[in-house]
This record gives C-alpha cells, sequence and structure tokens, in this order.
C-alpha cells in the first residue's frame, strides 16, 4: 500500500513549534489567572462571611 500523506496546503497550514509554545505559555497563564481570580473572590466571600 503506497504511503498517505497530508496535501501541501494541510502541511505547510501546521504552526511553528514556536507558535505552538506561545500559545501553551497564554493556556497557562490564563488557567493560573483563573484560579488566583476564584482564590480572591473566596478569600473576600469569606472575609465578608464573619462580618
Amino acid at each position: 500500500m503506497a504511503e498517505r500523506r497530508f496535501p501541501r496546503l494541510v502541511r505547510e497550514s501546521v504552526l511553528p513549534s514556536s507558535c505552538i509554545r506561545e500559545l501553551t505559555m497564554a493556556d497557562v497563564a490564563f488557567v493560573v489567572t483563573t484560579i488566583a481570580v476564584f482564590a480572591l473572590v473566596a478569600l473576600i466571600a469569606k472575609g465578608v462571611a464573619k462580618l
């Protein structure tokens, strides 16, 4: 059976590794920021509950 290859358009549209790394870091930063915001809201809620 002949080896199947991706069409040229698909091969050329794949992101370079540096771009993928930047997107991964952006995802990590988003997750860390989201967790920090939820932690801050939880601390504020806990403080308000003590009032």
